[in-house]
């Protein structure tokens, strides 16, 4: 009932496409520095001084920004079919991404910049072996956090974005990856920065994430009805769980449906991210938000 995820056919691929996507990726990434992250043209920095001139306590500034995201993120995506009637596929997600990454870019700065100033709640990362178990879990956590990026030129409304009904791949272990890909994320670090900044990041993220579940199997069962049902059935938002009980057969060739090229770049992007740590913190620093 419910599409075959990660599918990339190399033979269906177009070169303009990708040669658009590169030049629509590179556009985004100019604005984006020019109207909210440079400090000397952009938003960004009055919109965090603004943010945290509601309270003095970082964990609450947190708390804040993630709610402020997190209305945008999921208030437009709660809109997505009637702005897609009203605007287009294509205008919607332009309005879409310009809403969510400069709200997204802010809140990760500041949690960088200010992830050490909280209260100290304990101290593990001397202990043996911690490093190694965060390093894996958040490893593990990016397989789970990305099954929208399958679709790139989607992404960038390159092609027309759809409104996907996914039952393979990783979808056959939890029908909501990105919420228990966040959750291993904010436990991870939570445990190895193991102060009140990182608890209140990871309150707020995971919170969303769970409204996340919600929202996303409602939006579901309205856009596709029975043929929702159907995959809500034999799937399941806890890890597992269908499997374990039964209501999802696994083929025997299953590990089949990770070897591909979408979840080949996924490792190779968080391996890249995992080396760029020092380099994203630099410049997180020197926004000084």
């Amino acid at each position: 009932v419910g599409e075959d995820s990660a599918a990339f056919d190399l033979g269906q691929q177009k070169i303009s496409s990708w040669i658009y996507f590169g030049g629509i990726l590179g556009v985004v990434l100019f604005l984006l520095d020019v109207v909210w992250i440079d400090n000397s043209t952009g938003f960004g920095k009055d919109f965090i001084a603004a943010v945290a001139g509601v309270s003095e306590s970082h964990e609450v500034v947190m708390l804040i920004l993630t709610l402020i995201f997190a209305i945008g993120h999921s208030g437009l995506a709660s809109l997505r079919d009637s702005g897609e009637k009203l605007i287009g596929e294509r205008a919607f997600r332009v309005l879409f991404a310009g809403t969510s990454l400069p709200l997204a870019v802010s809140t990760v700065v500041y949690f960088i910049n200010h992830r050490y100033d909280g209260l100290q709640l304990w101290q593990l990362q001397s202990v043996p072996g911690i490093h190694q178990l965060v390093w894996f879990s958040s490893f593990v956590s990016f397989f789970f956090l990305y099954p929208s990026t399958f679709n790139l030129l989607e992404v960038a409304a390159v092609d027309k974005p759809k409104m996907h009904l996914w039952e393979t791949g990783i979808m056959r272990i939890t029908r909501h990856p990105q919420m228990v890909g966040q959750v291993i994320w904010c436990i991870a670090h939570t445990v190895w920065i193991g102060n009140s900044v990182a608890v209140a990041a990871s309150i707020g993220l995971i919170g969303h994430h769970l409204f996340g579940v919600w929202n996303g199997d409602r939006r579901l069962a309205s856009r596709y009805g029975e043929a929702f049902d159907t995959v809500q059935r034999r799937t399941s938002i806890i890890p597992f769980a269908a499997i374990l009980d039964g209501r999802q057969k696994l083929p025997k060739d299953y590990y089949k449906e990770f070897l591909r090229l979408p979840y080949l770049s996924i490792t190779m992007l968080t391996l890249g991210a995992y080396l760029a740590h020092p380099l994203m913190q630099a410049a997180s620093f020197r926004l000084h938000w």
